[in-house]
């Protein structure tokens, strides 16, 4: 079995600085519906600590992180 994560929406929120990846994909989780994935691909330091809080806050529930240089993909399920 692969753990490979399909996203249903990839999002390049590269080079944005801190709020804007957490603030794009605010407004983009409302365009996939409730069990669909978002692929956000930051390299935004700051958002390892901010993609958490705001998916705690929101309800939303991030099923992967991966590393991959100085970019980092989260794997975000809407599940509100």
């Amino acid at each position: 079995m692969s753990d490979a994560l399909t996203a249903d929406k990839v999002m390049d929120l590269k080079g944005l600085p801190c709020p804007m990846p957490v603030v794009k994909v605010s407004k983009g989780i409302k365009e996939v519906q409730v069990g669909q994935v978002i692929q956000a691909i930051t390299t935004d330091p700051g958002a390892r600590t901010d993609f958490p809080a705001w998916a705690k806050k929101t309800g939303n529930e991030i099923l992967k992180t991966e590393d991959n240089g100085d970019e980092t993909s989260f794997f975000i399920k809407r599940t509100t």
